[in-house]
């Protein structure tokens, strides 16, 4: 239902902006300034999105919980989204999500709202090799004593 009424609101929220903006700053100034947030916002996006990839990377390397940077991202991708569609309000609402202290505030709300039930890192203990279970798998072919090699010696083999 939510999802309905955002459809159907945003759209017509971004047409009355179009047309109150567009009737006191003239149509090129209002094209102008959507066109502009649409190039300053990719690349705010894409410097975040590369800063925020890695702290992920740090998370997963330090086996810290990667929810924040993970949300980060997700939030700074749907930023990129909101900025390249044409439109004040959505402007406003992609370059929110791109300050660090709001998307935070949006992080803490969402964790407050969900309840994960467990979180673990590394392998489970059930999926750790017992050491009487390694194999080793391979081929062999048995080479003749008194064959001549066809080529010169390679630098994986002694000499």
């Amino acid at each position: 239902m939510w999802l309905l009424l955002a459809f159907i609101a945003v759209p017509m929220i971004e047409i009355a902006l179009f047309i109150q903006v567009g009737g006191v700053i003239g149509i090129w100034w209002t094209l102008l300034i959507v066109l502009l947030t649409a190039v300053a916002g990719s690349y705010l996006v894409r410097n975040q999105g590369l800063r925020e990839l890695g702290n992920l990377q740090r998370s997963f390397s330090e086996l810290q919980d990667p929810t924040e940077p993970l949300a980060n991202g997700a939030m700074i991708l749907f930023a990129g989204a909101l900025l390249l569609t044409p439109g004040f309000f959505t402007d406003v609402v992609g370059l929110s999500l791109l300050v660090p202290s709001v998307r935070r505030a949006a992080f803490l709300w969402a964790k407050s709202r969900i309840k994960v039930q467990t979180f673990q890192t590394g392998p489970q203990p059930s999926q750790q090799p017992r050491p009487h279970d390694q194999v080793i798998d391979g081929e062999f072919e048995e080479v003749a004593p008194n064959k001549k090699p066809t080529h010169g010696p390679s630098g994986w083999t002694q000499h």
